[in-house]
């Protein structure tokens, strides 16, 4: 019968229907009414395009869903369209949020991303890491390097193309320039919020001192103290965990040696110091004020909200990524590192007179 639909069995053992054609740049071009090189530029980043054209090329590729061929433009501009990412495979939060964050920009950008994790020794994971990503075609490399015998092995390493490491503090090399957020800022913001409120005995739950992350910090706590003319006190070094620093805090608990405020080296230290103290009667902040570092997902409903310093993992992602794209490209780029925020709540507040 005319118009009779056919089941879906029917079908069965009959030639595939035509697949749809992948649009292309001139597709883009045409509807957009544009030239060929008005796309791309648009796709390029490039500044010469009103931003009307722009906003109207970028919703053409939107509407026909284009997809720029990687594997061509890097034939036709002789410049890789992928950058690779060196991590040391480390799950704590700052390393994690910049690989993600790392991820998320090069994809905005255009650039695809080959991630490849090392272990120790760095001396020979390091450089068969970087000859692996150089083999792959890579234009760059970005290196998370959070502890100093990893970013030692990246120092040591040869590699042709551009190579960034994000490493807090650490001076750049001729072979290798490093970007990071400015740590010792956050600590300094932390410590001298407790100064501010009259705290005078103010200790620090530090990280480990094989991380930048932990040198950093307690740099810039020592260095707010100095400045406020106080004697940096009690500093206690761990490895950033809650169940570190709870069992610490036990200890002075027992002791009888708790300060007056800390700031922690992390969100995590700061957890488990403060569950410590509520185990024993000990009031945050009413009897010892708490300031943490990295404003985790969460800390704002710790007991209570925790003060604390947030990274902006995004920021440093796109400078990060500009920094490299500068080297790629033969360009300078602005290497002044971002500064972090101090976010205050309830875990700290005006000194008063011990019971």
């Amino acid at each position: 019968m005319a118009g009779r639909a056919v089941p879906h069995e029917a079908n069965e053992g009959l030639p595939d229907a035509p697949r749809r054609r992948k649009p292309t740049i001139n597709d883009v071009a045409s509807m957009a009414g544009v030239s060929f090189g008005t796309v791309s530029r648009v796709l390029n980043d490039a500044p010469d395009v009103s931003a009307a054209t722009r906003q109207r090329v970028l919703q053409v590729i939107k509407d026909i869903g284009y997809r720029r061929n990687r594997a061509a433009t890097a034939l036709v501009t002789s410049r890789s369209t992928s950058i690779g990412i060196l991590s040391d495979g480390s799950p704590r939060f700052g390393p994690v949020g910049t690989l993600m964050a790392l991820e998320n920009i090069a994809r905005k950008k255009g650039y695809a991303t080959t991630v490849i994790s090392v272990e120790q020794p760095y001396g020979d994971s390091v450089q068969a890491a970087l000859d692996t990503l150089d083999d792959t075609g890579v234009g760059g490399i970005i290196v998370i390097a959070p502890v100093v015998d990893m970013a030692a092995a990246v120092w040591n390493a040869s590699c042709r193309i551009p190579v960034e490491m994000i490493a807090a503090g650490a001076s750049s090399t001729p072979n290798v320039f490093t970007y990071s957020e400015n740590q010792e800022l956050g600590a300094r913001l932390a410590t001298q919020h407790l100064i501010d409120l009259g705290h005078t005995d103010i200790a620090h739950f530090a990280g480990s001192m094989e991380w930048f992350d932990g040198r950093v910090r307690k740099r810039g706590w020592e260095a707010a103290l100095r400045d406020a003319g106080l004697t940096p006190g009690l500093c206690l070094e761990g490895d950033w965990s809650p169940r570190w620093a709870y069992e610490t805090a036990l200890q002075l608990v027992r002791e009888q040696k708790v300060p007056q405020a800390i700031f922690a080296a992390s969100d995590h230290t700061a957890l488990g110091l403060i569950r410590a103290f509520a185990e024993n009667g000990i009031r945050v902040p009413e009897d010892v004020s708490v300031v943490g570092f990295d404003d985790i997902e969460g800390s704002d409903y710790f007991l209570p909200p925790l003060t604390t310093v947030r990274q902006d993992f995004t920021a440093l992602a796109l400078m990060s990524m500009e920094v490299l794209l500068g080297a790629m490209e033969g360009r300078d780029v602005d290497r002044t590192p971002i500064a972090p925020t101090l976010v205050v709540r309830d875990s700290a507040r005006q000194v008063s007179p011990r019971k």
